[in-house]
Parts: C-alpha cells; structure tokens; sequence
C-alpha cells in the first residue's frame, strides 16, 4: 500500500489488514495445536470416531472466530490489489501516451 497514490487507498485498510494478519496468526496457532492434538489421540480416534469428532469440532469452534474475521474483511484484498492494477495502468500508459506525443512532435 505504500506505492499506492494517497487518493487510492481507503484508511480503513490500515486496521482491516491489521484484522487479517491477527486472525491469521491465530490460525496458524489453533492449526499447530489441532496437529499435536491428533498426535496424542489414541490409535483407534480416527475420523468419524467420537474422540476424533469432539477434538474436531473443539477446533473448529477455536478457529470460527478467526474465520469470520476473514469472511468479514478479506474482500480488501482484492481492492487492494484492484486499487494497485489500477495504479499500474495509469503509470504504465502515461509514458506510452508522452512518447506518442513526442514523435507527433518530431514529425512536424
């Protein structure tokens, strides 16, 4: 965001992807945890077993709050990345658009 013209980017971004990394981190905690959890199930906790079901459904329950901060704000990311195209094409024509000009020029 930082190489984004100050008219294109919205201050709500700040603390969306602030939001984002947050949830995200907490995720790759819960997922770290979820694995050493299934580790230490006994052999016969296999999917669809209880013991397996009520550590999944645990997990799962940890992790929706994170998840719903992404369902709530990861739409930003694409309008960042819209916002950024965006940018790229209007830096990308404006030297196509003086060379033209200076040939035209030339010509003359």
């Amino acid at each position: 965001m930082a190489d984004l013209p100050r008219h294109a980017v919205q201050n709500r971004w700040t603390w969306q992807l602030d939001t984002l990394s947050d949830a995200l981190e907490h995720l790759d905690e819960l997922h770290d945890e979820w694995l050493k959890t299934v580790d230490a199930l006994p052999a016969d906790a296999s999917p669809g077993t209880p013991a397996y079901e009520d550590t999944l459904a645990e997990y799962h329950a940890e992790a929706w709050t994170y998840l719903e901060d992404w369902l709530s704000h990861g739409y930003i990311v694409r309008e960042i990345h819209t916002a950024s195209r965006r940018t790229a094409a209007v830096l990308t024509r404006a030297p196509v658009a003086a060379t033209v000009h200076a040939a035209k020029t030339a010509r003359r």
